[in-house]
């Protein structure tokens, strides 16, 4: 049986497939009301539904909002098993949007839910390390395992990240410095790495990247204030084809029209052509 091919190798190539974006499946509320859906089960469905039918198969990426599901119960989680199957049965990548973080034996069985072959089982799964880093490791290793991959919160743009991520340890690294290195030393040895790093779009400045050898996911992108510029103030040039820039409302505010939903991802796709050359 051949090596499990990894989730960085498999975004590499979707990216230079389809284009460096991510777009997230975001079914708040203002949303759902704007494209004419009820807040219940029924309109999250056909949010999600939609969504699939303007992304798969066109997106290298697709980041579902685990929140927006849990809100409604058992329903709502339904509805997220049925749009991950979908998506990835055809084999468009999944990231859950999840945020996942403890230890032991619960860390565990979040990497069990988010990174196996169970029903939410997904190409990769963003997590929290500030229990710390370490206690990432059963979501890590069984990510290795399955071909899968992590994206660590990093450096985020709300104003209450400063507050942990910008402290300055013993060593004299931010701790959001940290979290940097620490994934990229999990990505040592590879070609490219399955251990990403979530940089926020709109922040003034951010970790040295340099050794991360990994994707950066930026969220933030168009809506809430960023863009191709911020993100090369961001990434240093060297760094910029594993910059993952990615979009929810400022593409989803144009549903539920499903051509335009794809014709407002198109444009975003070639406004960040230039990470991909």
């Amino acid at each position: 049986m051949g090596a499990v091919q990894t989730f960085g190798d498999r975004l590499q190539h979707a990216m230079g497939q389809f284009g460096p974006v991510c777009v997230g499946i975001d079914p708040h509320p203002g949303l759902l009301e704007s494209w004419g859906l009820g807040a219940d089960a029924d309109g999250l469905e056909k949010f999600a539904e939609i969504c699939v039918e303007a992304f798969d198969g066109c997106v290298a990426l697709v980041k579902p909002q685990v929140a927006f599901f849990e809100t409604y119960g058992s329903a709502g989680i339904a509805v997220l098993e049925r749009t991950i199957e979908v998506l990835r049965g055809s084999g468009t990548l999944v990231l859950a949007d999840a945020k996942r973080g403890d230890i032991g034996s619960t860390m565990d069985a979040y990497a069990q839910a988010w990174l196996a072959d169970g029903p939410l089982g997904s190409d990769a799964v963003t997590v929290s390390p500030y229990l710390g880093f370490g206690s990432l490791a059963p979501a890590l290793d069984l990510a290795e395992a399955n071909g899968r991959g992590v994206f660590v919160l990093a450096a985020t743009s709300n104003p209450e990240g400063a507050q942990v991520q910008r402290v300055i340890a013993g060593d004299g690294r931010t701790i959001a410095q940290t979290m940097v290195d620490e994934a990229a030393a999990r990505n040592e040895g590879a070609e490219f790495g399955s251990v990403g790093v979530v940089i926020g779009a709109t922040l003034t400045e951010a970790p040295d990247l340099s050794a991360l050898n990994g994707p950066i996911l930026m969220p933030g992108v168009g809506a809430q204030g960023g863009g191709p510029e911020t993100i090369r103030d961001l990434v240093s040039e060297g760094m910029l084809a594993a910059a993952v820039p990615a979009v929810s409302r400022e593409v989803l505010r144009d549903g539920p029209s499903v051509p335009a939903l794809r014709a407002r991802l198109n444009e975003l796709q070639d406004a960040f052509a230039f990470l991909r050359k």
